[in-house]
């Protein structure tokens, strides 16, 4: 079902306006790239199909948002329009200067998304743990994003107002393309631009290599070699203070143990070319950008892994109609492959991929992906273990039909964490990088301390200015006009005017203050109090002010 909502509706959970049938709806899709809709429909419509309108159009990843553009093209009998993802919305919400220092993925999304002009309808979240910083000044939400892509790296996920960058994405569902099979057509192109297998690197101040040993060599080389040299010379960004080490030669040797990491994984990452195939094949399982896809081809000596980088997806006939895959991790580039079958049990086979006579680096990124892990089915249950035979393993997963267990002692061990089919979700800890709820039940939550240096609550109103912090140094609340109020174990409870200086403060048993105004009266010691006393001779005023009386 077509759905379509007026340009100001920001919930897409109802029918909308009207409920469209369309005579093409063809979404296009690419991976930190373009998306928009292709629609048609007909000229019934016409009422509806206007500039900034939003058509909600079914997806293999759910519902999704597209905002028409403003070319809207009308024929005698329909009306032909496209409509971008409503991620672009995000073009029009203007950052003034935002400075993100030394932060996460996750980190500088929320800071950029906090920094609009006005407020941003989205929400962001990232598991990409690099750490940068970038000083956003005068551009848009959309411009800022794009430029964490560049420096974080990720893969961005848009779904309606969510805006996501994911360190990565896409299934293995076990797809295969193979000639004779469901291969028509493939093509392949390769990109060398980037190819290095020996390097030249520099950091800070152009230290080389050789800093401290003169025999040292200032070049690294791949394992990969080629008929021809791919030399670079390569200049690294290094984030080392003098300061944090205690002599000249301690800071030397930490930036060329830095420079040397930093030359090994732009090796490992450019000595290879990157390559991309196209091709035309009846698939199914693919679930979004970055499924992975498994692709043989015997006349054209192919045997690679490739993932999903974009596809034209038809929301009328639920099917994709095109796909464009890209090798871009080029780990399996012309590498051997042999196939090791261990028995495990009578009801279990595992089967194991060992790559042979390929190239080193590739190997130790495929196997530092997969891990130590096989899945045993056994009965009623799945197993997931870090060795077998199932007996001798530590880390355990165990599914069934009443939920999902986690073991660190073995399959017969104590199941610390569980996810039951009832919904409940129990564990020992849980580390989010976002978490959105409505109550938050529990015992203790816990900021700060020796575990937890950082940890931090902050409270804003609902213009988005902070108004309180708690964290390991107390509590601080702000006033509007830019005064507030401590509380710690150092300063004791103290209230500070907008220039630092305090107006109010408790010392032990004192209460100091610059003035005071009592609305109603001041009792002293519960012997005595000033109350206010108004006082008459007929219609005359002869007193007006205030008055001592004693506490009976």
């Amino acid at each position: 079902m077509i759905k379509l909502f007026f340009s100001n509706d920001s919930d897409f959970s109802s029918n909308g306006e009207v409920t469209i049938k369309a005579l093409k709806a063809k979404i296009h899709k690419v991976d930190n790239g373009e998306y928009y809709l292709d629609f048609e429909c007909g000229i019934e419509y016409i009422d509806y199909i206007v500039a900034n309108n939003i058509l909600v159009v079914p997806t293999p990843q759910g519902e999704q948002a597209f905002r028409i553009n403003k070319d809207i093209e009308v024929t005698r009998q329909k009306i032909k329009c496209k409509a971008r993802h409503i991620f672009y919305d995000s073009e029009n919400y203007v950052i003034a200067d935002a400075y993100i220092v030394d932060k996460n993925c996750n980190g500088a999304l929320e800071h950029l998304n906090s920094a609009t002009d006005n407020t941003s309808p989205f929400t962001t979240i990232s598991d990409v743990t690099t750490v940068n910083s970038f000083r956003c000044v005068r551009k848009s939400l959309f411009s800022g994003i794009q430029t964490i892509l560049e420096r974080w790296g990720g893969h961005l996920v848009r779904n309606n107002w969510q805006i996501a960058i994911r360190d990565s994405i896409g299934a293995d569902n076990g797809i295969t393309i193979q000639y004779k099979k469901n291969l028509k057509a493939i093509s392949c192109t390769e990109d060398w631009s980037e190819v290095c297998t020996k390097i030249l690197p520099t950091g800070t101040d152009g230290i080389k290599l050789n800093e401290l040993d003169e025999t040292q060599d200032i070049y690294l080389y791949s394992t990969t070699e080629y008929d021809i040299p791919f030399t670079k010379a390569v200049n690294f960004e290094q984030k080392l203070k003098e300061e944090d080490y205690a002599t000249p030669i301690e800071y030397k040797q930490a930036l060329l143990n830095d420079l040397y990491q930093q030359s090994v994984t732009y090796l490992n990452t450019h000595s290879l070319p990157k390559l991309n195939y196209t091709l035309k094949a009846n698939i199914e399982k693919v679930t979004d950008i970055g499924d992975i896809i498994h692709v043989y081809d015997e006349r054209l000596n192919v045997n690679v892994i490739t993932n999903v980088i974009s596809f034209d997806y038809d929301c009328i006939l639920g099917k994709y109609t095109e796909l464009e895959f890209g090798n871009f991790k080029n780990q399996l580039k012309d590498a051997k492959r042999t196939i090791v079958k261990e028995a495990v049990d009578e009801s279990t086979e595992i089967t194991k991929v060992t790559l042979q006579d390929g190239l080193q680096n590739a190997t130790e990124q495929i196997w530092s992906a997969m891990g130590n892990s096989y899945v045993i089915y056994d009965g009623d249950k799945i197993l997931i273990v870090d060795r077998i035979p199932k007996e001798q393993a530590d880390n355990v997963i165990l599914i069934n039909s009443n939920g999902i267990g986690f073991s660190k002692t073995g399959i017969n061990g104590t199941f610390t964490t569980a996810w039951t089919i009832d919904g409940t979700f129990n564990a020992q800890a849980v580390e989010f990088i976002n978490l959105t709820a409505d109550i938050i039940k529990g015992g203790v939550l816990k900021l700060g301390s020796n575990l937890n240096q950082n940890g931090v609550l902050e409270v804003y109103d609902d213009g988005n200015s902070l108004v309180g912090v708690l964290d390991k140094d107390g509590l601080k609340m702000y006033g509007k006009d830019g005064s507030y109020i401590k509380i710690n174990n150092q300063v004791g409870f103290v209230g500070y005017d907008r220039n630092d200086n305090r107006i109010y403060w408790v010392d032990k048993n004192e209460f100091h203050m610059a003035k005071c105004m009592a609305e109603e009266e001041i009792t002293f010691c519960n012997v005595a109090r000033f109350v206010p006393i108004t006082r008459y001779d007929g219609n005359t005023l002869i007193n007006d002010g205030i008055g001592l009386i004693p506490v009976f």
